[in-house]
């Protein structure tokens, strides 16, 4: 659903003894992290901010950084399993039509009546298109491309997605 915040990463061990994590970024481009200066945790409701510096993005697909200006590998330690978010102002522009995958999950999908379908579980990357993982009210899975002829509004802030019901038996998989 959508948030003022999106998960960016999170902190997988120390890295060396000088105060650096090693980072999974939840990210298409762990790069993005090199234009960060603050980075915020999530503490019940609330967003705090944490200072981010020294920061590498390296070929291996991680990211690399020295959180809460720590200064030794045990104050890397404590920060093992934080959850890295960035607010909407400093989040990577999208172009129209996309969407941030945090704020498609436990998103309703109704039909163009408003009939609700069931709620988006996941979106899987398969290859050409992104697939909706929609848990419907009976129980059952309903694995739905996007296509643009199938998925007809996208309102993330109001958790609405409309579809075209008649085209599900084209291009729909229900998991039995």
């Amino acid at each position: 659903m959508y948030s003022e915040y999106l998960l960016v990463g999170e902190v997988l061990k120390p890295q060396g003894v000088r105060g650096q994590v090693k980072i999974r970024p939840d990210t298409d481009d762990p790069a993005r992290f090199l234009a960060l200066d603050t980075v915020y945790l999530k503490n019940g409701e609330q967003y705090a901010p944490c200072p981010i510096g020294q920061i590498e993005a390296r070929e291996d697909g991680f990211v690399y950084a020295v959180l809460n200006h720590a200064g030794s590998r045990d104050e890397a330690e404590k920060q093992r399993g934080w959850m890295l978010y960035v607010d909407r102002a400093h989040a990577v522009e999208l172009a129209e039509g996309q969407y941030f995958i945090s704020d498609l999950l436990g998103c309703t999908v109704q039909d163009r009546q408003g009939k609700p379908i069931g709620k988006i579980d996941q979106v899987l990357q398969p290859g050409a298109n992104d697939v909706y993982q929609i848990r419907c009210g009976d129980g059952r899975m309903l694995y739905l491309p996007v296509l643009p002829f199938v998925v007809l509004d996208v309102k993330v802030k109001e958790g609405i997605i409309t579809i075209d019901e008649e085209r599900l038996p084209e291009v729909a998989v229900f998991e039995d």
